[in-house]
C-alpha cells in the first residue's frame, strides 16, 4: 500500500473501467488548479484519489469523491488514518459511488465513520438507460420534451462540437445572473475541457441558431457512463429550445463513446411525490433544473451519501457550525 504518482494512478484507473469520473487523474489536476492537492493512494485490490485542501491555520479536510475505487477499502484505513494525522486532517470525507440502496452492505466498509455527514455532491440525480433504440429512448420521455426536441430542430437550431470555452463562458455567465447560482471562474471551465478533452472523455456541444450560440454543455465520460456536469444558455431565441435539442444530442455524443448510462447530475434531495407534487411551483436551486431534467425520462436515484473520519472533533464542529451558518 503507497502514495503513487499520476502516472501510476492512470494506469490503476485504465484498470478499473467502472471508476467513477471524480475518481480520475484528470480531476485531481483540475482540482490541484483550484485549491486543493491531490493524493494517489494504491491499496490491496483498492485505490483512492484523495483531495486535501486548507480550511484555517494549518488544518486542512481531505476528501474521496465517488470513492474509493475496487474493493477491500477496509484495508485503506490505517495507512490513511497515519496520513490524515500527519497533514493536520480534521476530517475525512468520503461519498461512495453508490446508491442509498447499497448502504446496508456499506456500513461495514466505515468503521469508525460518522454516516449521514453533509454531502458535497447532489444526493440525488436522474439517470438515463442508454440501451435499446434511439425511439425507444423518445418513448420514455415525457410527451412536451419530445416534441420541444422536434420543435427545435425545426426551428433551424443546429449542434455542433466546438473548444470554444469562451463562448461557454458568456452563457454560463448569464446562466449565473439570471438563475442566481454560483459559477466556477473561466479558469475552471477551461482547465476541465483541456485536461479531458485530450482523452476523448468530454466534449463542448453548443447549440447555434446561425451564427448566435444560444446554449451549450459539457458532458464527461468514463467506462461505460457519461455525465451532464455543466451546462449554460442565454435568453435569446428560448421559444426556439434550444436547451432540448443540445441535451439530446448530448446523450447521442454518450452512446456514440459506448455508454450504457447517462447521469443528468443533480436534482432537489426530495422524495419522487414532493418532486412530482412541487415543481411547477419552485425555482430554487435545483428546483429549476428538474423541470428540464425530468422530462428525459430515466430513473430516479439517490446516493449513499457522505461518510467523515473525525480526526479532530472541536475543530469538526466549529468548522459544520461554519458550514450550517454560510448555508
Amino acid at each position: 500500500m503507497s502514495f503513487v504518482s499520476e502516472l501510476e494512478w492512470r494506469r490503476f484507473i485504465q484498470q478499473h473501467p467502472q471508476a467513477h469520473i471524480l475518481q480520475s487523474a484528470q480531476w485531481g489536476s483540475l482540482k490541484a488548479d483550484f485549491g486543493w492537492k491531490p493524493y494517489y493512494f494504491i491499496g490491496d485490490q483498492c485505490g483512492a484519489l484523495v483531495l486535501v485542501k486548507n480550511i484555517f491555520l494549518g488544518f486542512n479536510l481531505a476528501y474521496i469523491p465517488k470513492g474509493p475505487v475496487g474493493t477491500n477499502w477496509e484495508s485503506m484505513w490505517p495507512e490513511l488514518d497515519d496520513f490524515c494525522k500527519k497533514e493536520h486532517i480534521v476530517f475525512l470525507k468520503v461519498e461512495p459511488d453508490q446508491w442509498e440502496s447499497e448502504n446496508d452492505t456499506l456500513q461495514k466498509h466505515f468503521p469508525g465513520f460518522n454516516a449521514g455527514a453533509r454531502p458535497v455532491q447532489p444526493r440525488q440525480t436522474i439517470v438515463l438507460s442508454l440501451l435499446g433504440t434511439e425511439e425507444e429512448w423518445l418513448e420514455r420521455m415525457k410527451q412536451k420534451t419530445r416534441y420541444n426536441i422536434r420543435l427545435a430542430e425545426k426551428k433551424e437550431i443546429q449542434i455542433i462540437e466546438s473548444d470554444r470555452v469562451d463562448v461557454f463562458n458568456e452563457l454560463m455567465r448569464a446562466t449565473g445572473e439570471r438563475d442566481a447560482f454560483g459559477i466556477h471562474e473561466d479558469a475552471y471551465y477551461q482547465r476541465a475541457y483541456d485536461l479531458f478533452k485530450p482523452d476523448e472523455l468530454c466534449t463542448l456541444l453548443l447549440a447555434m441558431y446561425g451564427a448566435n450560440a444560444l446554449a451549450g454543455l459539457m458532458v464527461f465520460k468514463q467506462g461505460k457512463r457519461a455525465w451532464y456536469l455543466y451546462g449554460a444558455s442565454n435568453d435569446q431565441e428560448r421559444n426556439r429550445m434550444p436547451t432540448y435539442l443540445l441535451q439530446w444530442a448530448a446523450i447521442q455524443w454518450a452512446k456514440g463513446q459506448g455508454c450504457e448510462e447517462y447521469d443528468l447530475w443533480g436534482i432537489p434531495d426530495a422524495t419522487e411525490e414532493i418532486l412530482e407534487k412541487d415543481f411547477t411551483s419552485r425555482s430554487e436551486g435545483l428546483w429549476g433544473v428538474y423541470r428540464f431534467k425530468r422530462g428525459y425520462g430515466g430513473e430516479i436515484k439517490r446516493t449513499a451519501g457522505a461518510w467523515d473520519r473525525i480526526y479532530n472533533k472541536p475543530i469538526y464542529l466549529a468548522y459544520l457550525a461554519y458550514m450550517h451558518k454560510g448555508s
